[in-house]
């Protein structure tokens, strides 16, 4: 294909939720920009209101259409029915580019693809884990089917794109040294929203913003937040946004715990506008890949705390003194307790806007996508399948 030809991409993932669908997005914005068309596949089951309302402002940069299809996170027999309905109208859509996000979404990207393929119609097979199945222990029976099939699938693959250096490394050692092509780009947030968010006049001291389950970290949360008021010895605020599975057993942990007039607990909303409602963002989670909400909330300005996982130190620096031992409430209490109480603590520890904004822009990362989908293009794998 010449290159500065307008390419047809289409984006298989399947939960609409957190940082997939907001990565997705950007690159969809980027790409239709510069005048190609794109099109997203992903669960019709998962979401709320506040992704719906994400679907209805990205439907019209869609030329390629939205295909929505009941996928469940679990293996089911049911897959084999989204996969077939799948293909049929992906063929009729005559990509060039499917780029597959996540465990599920990388299996229909290259089935898909490896079967246009079969039919030898030329199309890229693209896939990021973004975590995904690089979360299971390879210890156990689960996990070892999990990324066996994870090895088996790079037969199927043109090119593994990872958003950061700790998820390559975590590739390679739960699944092997790719025997593909890979490449790392990191993940970046839109221009517009490298702008300082001023906190409420009203605004709490300190704001968890994420899914509501045990692997991001809530109940780590709470937990620091009453030890740093037990340290400090009088009472402080804190706002927790976002809606998931464990959201009501938290509700309870609060009110059990006395807190509920001190954590209040707030459907999912844009980032932005969460970081209003607070001083302080604080991200405790267990196990992350690269989460967006760290980028926006230093886009913001907003002083942060996260735990040490995943690729966060790469954004805030391996020795960041804004870095948590994940999982230790303790240790987040620590942090919690020296942002409120060191002066020009933000100015000390926060990474240099100009420097961040070089590195972590959507554009950046979208031209250096858009370079990869040509490449692989122009030399493609020679199998088939």
């Amino acid at each position: 294909m010449a290159a500065g030809e307008p390419l047809r991409i289409i984006h298989c993932f399947r939960s609409p939720v957190g940082g997939i669908f907001r990565h997705v997005r950007d690159l969809v914005e980027e790409h239709v920009r510069d005048g190609h068309q794109v099109g997203i596949l992903c669960d019709s089951s998962t979401g709320g209101p506040h992704e719906e309302k994400l679907f209805e402002a990205i439907l019209p940069h869609l030329a390629l259409g939205l295909i929505r299809l009941p996928i469940r996170r679990a293996i089911s027999p049911s897959d084999l029915a989204a996969l077939y309905a799948s293909y049929k109208h992906i063929r009729s859509l005559k990509p060039d580019v499917l780029h597959g996000h996540g465990a599920k979404g990388g299996v229909v990207a290259r089935l898909i693809g490896s079967a246009l393929r079969v039919n030898r119609y030329c199309v890229a097979r693209l896939y990021s884990p973004h975590g995904g199945s690089l979360h299971y222990d390879r210890r156990k029976p689960v996990g070892q089917i999990v990324l066996r099939l994870e090895r088996f699938l790079e037969r199927f693959t043109d090119q593994l794109v990872f958003v950061c250096d700790f998820e390559r490394r975590t590739y390679e050692e739960k699944v092997g040294a790719p025997t593909v092509p890979a490449e790392i780009i990191y993940n970046g947030i839109r221009d517009q929203e490298f702008s300082p968010v001023a906190t409420r006049p009203d605004g709490a001291d300190f704001l968890y913003i994420g899914m509501m389950r045990d692997l991001k970290g809530p109940d780590v949360f709470i937990d620091a937040f009453a030890r740093t008021e037990r340290s400090l010895g009088r009472t402080l605020s804190a706002v927790m946004v976002g809606d998931g599975p464990d959201k009501p057993r938290y509700r309870q942990i609060i009110d059990e715990r006395g807190l509920g007039r001190r954590i209040r607990l707030l459907d999912a909303m844009p980032a932005r506008e969460a970081f209003a409602l607070a001083h302080v963002v604080v991200v405790p989670s267990r196990a992350e890949a690269m989460p967006y909400i760290v980028l926006e909330a230093l886009a913001a300005e907003k002083p942060l705390i996260a735990s040490r996982v995943g690729g966060i130190p790469e954004v805030l620096g391996a020795h960041s003194a804004a870095l948590a031992v994940p999982g230790d409430a303790n240790d987040l209490s620590r942090l919690m307790l020296e942002v409120l109480s060191v002066p020009d603590w933000q100015a000390q520890v926060m990474p240099r806007p100009e420097a961040f904004k070089s590195r972590f822009s959507a554009s950046v990362m979208a031209s250096a996508m858009l370079a990869l989908y040509q490449r692989r293009l122009d030399r493609p794998n020679s199998k088939l399948y």
